[in-house]
């Protein structure tokens, strides 16, 4: 029955073939389930909630995308939407989390619109690589930040002066001039950040000799060393099942999210997960080999779709969106085919839930150095990026720095988009811009001139 479900001979491959590169996928993945509840923990959520949440939703829409598109996929939430999500919804950035959850489940059903009607595919189309690269990058570069914020890597000193009144007075919040405030190294004596720095050598040294669940492995090990520097708290594991009573089902505040002041956090959700999407299943299916062009065409028309449930499936069980990892690269090189791959890695997910007090003990210095990689991992594309050409180079690098530097992946996907326009029309190559980019750049600037 599996063999001809999911066409096991068709492809080469046996039953314990797909089993043992699900398990590999897995192991490979699973960091997520230490990693987002960390995260995630700062807007305010519950480490559990989000833990569940994670298994749940990466586990069934994980084995919905091996019994649907036969492929070897795996999802989770996305890195990129849950630095963004957590950007906007921690105290900094002032949307409470149930708002933002919202606005990821409205940009859900928004990509599953453009994918019924194929207006999906045109906006990847009309997004040129340059900055479809840059946006990698910055978003690189935005979860390294959070890293080293979440670690105390990085602390920021001001010199406040007669301006501590007037900060006090509104509520902690105030603009610092240039000279008032500097970016600095953290007290590396404190335990957290010194617990960090050691996850950070461990963890690389392990990426380095090319140990499979490398990032799994040093998050484990870290945790340990966590215990004599008081950071680990032991006596709260338990391996009584979870109660399903604490996950946060439908929480997310839609009516508060159509507010019109976010339409721009919409906007950056539903853009982020568009390119993060496709490209990671157009990478992932053209370097499997495993299908002809035709097939490859159609699995990603039916992957899209998955990818659009699911983001509104993981809204509505209380994580942003999910969307493919390109971990599943990990799974075909173990000898990954089919669909059989994926929902042994999605029941590997569910499986999970009764691991949830091992995982909700791990320390935020522990996690911390995953998101610090994470940027060496997506800086790599900026070599895709052709810097002599100054119309493709100028808008991609202010995609990248703008990012970062604002705390706002939508002032830098705003920044490429109109620099890229203009840049094109001045320099008479017009015709190079798809006639979406100044459907796109309007929107960007109603959005500074109006939703800001």
């Amino acid at each position: 029955m599996l063999n001809k479900f999911f066409k096991l001979n068709e492809r080469s491959t046996t039953v314990t073939t797909e089993v043992l590169a699900g398990i590999t996928t897995f192991v490979t993945t699973a960091y997520i389930l230490a990693v987002m509840p960390a995260v995630l923990a700062n807007t305010g959520m519950a480490k559990e909630s989000v833990f569940l949440a994670t298994c749940l939703s990466s586990g069934l829409i994980t084995i919905a995308m091996g019994l649907i598109v036969n492929f070897p996929l795996v999802l989770g939430p996305g890195m990129g939407l849950v630095a963004y999500f957590t950007a906007v919804a921690s105290a900094q950035g002032g949307i409470p989390w149930q708002t933002a959850l919202g606005a990821v489940f409205i940009a859900g059903i928004i990509f599953l619109i453009l994918t019924l009607t194929r207006i999906r595919q045109i906006l990847v189309v009309a997004i040129p690589d340059s900055l479809k690269h840059a946006l990698t990058i910055g978003i690189g570069l935005f979860i390294t930040i959070i890293g080293l914020k979440m670690s105390h890597m990085i602390m920021v000193t001001t010199h406040l002066g007669p301006s501590l009144s007037d900060i006090t007075a509104s509520h902690g919040v105030a603009q610092l001039s240039f000279f008032e405030w500097d970016l600095t190294l953290g007290n590396f004596a404190k335990p957290d950040v010194l617990l960090a720095l050691i996850g950070l050598v461990i963890i690389s040294a392990l990426i380095t000799l090319k140990v499979k669940g490398a990032i799994l492995i040093g998050i484990i090990i870290n945790t340990l060393i966590g215990i004599p520097l008081g950071l680990t708290n032991i006596h709260d594991i338990n391996f009584a099942l979870p109660s399903m009573q604490n996950l946060n089902i439908g929480a997310m505040d839609v009516k508060s999210a159509f507010n019109i002041g976010l339409a721009s956090l919409i906007f950056t959700f539903t853009f982020i997960g568009l390119m993060d999407t496709f490209s990671t299943l157009v990478s992932t299916t053209n370097k499997s080999g495993i299908l002809n062009k035709n097939d490859s065409s159609s699995l990603v028309g039916k992957a899209m779709f998955v990818d659009s449930v699911g983001a509104c499936f993981g809204a509505f069980l209380g994580v942003p969106a999910l969307t493919v990892y390109l971990e599943s690269m990990v799974g075909i090189s173990a000898g990954g085919r089919t669909g059989l791959t994926a929902v042994t890695t999605g029941v590997f997910f569910l499986l999970s839930l009764v691991l949830s007090s091992l995982f909700i003990i791990i320390p935020n210095a522990a996690t911390a150095p995953v998101l610090i990689l994470v940027g060496i991992f997506m800086i790599s594309s900026i070599k895709n990026i052709d810097f002599e050409d100054f119309t493709e180079g100028l808008p991609a690098f202010l995609t990248i720095i703008v990012m970062p530097f604002t705390y706002s992946i939508a002032n830098g996907i705003s920044a490429g988009i109109v620099f890229y326009v203009l840049l094109k029309n001045i320099s008479g190559k017009w015709r190079e811009v798809h006639w979406m980019m100044y459907v796109l750049m309007l929107l960007v600037v109603l959005r500074f001139t109006y939703f800001s």
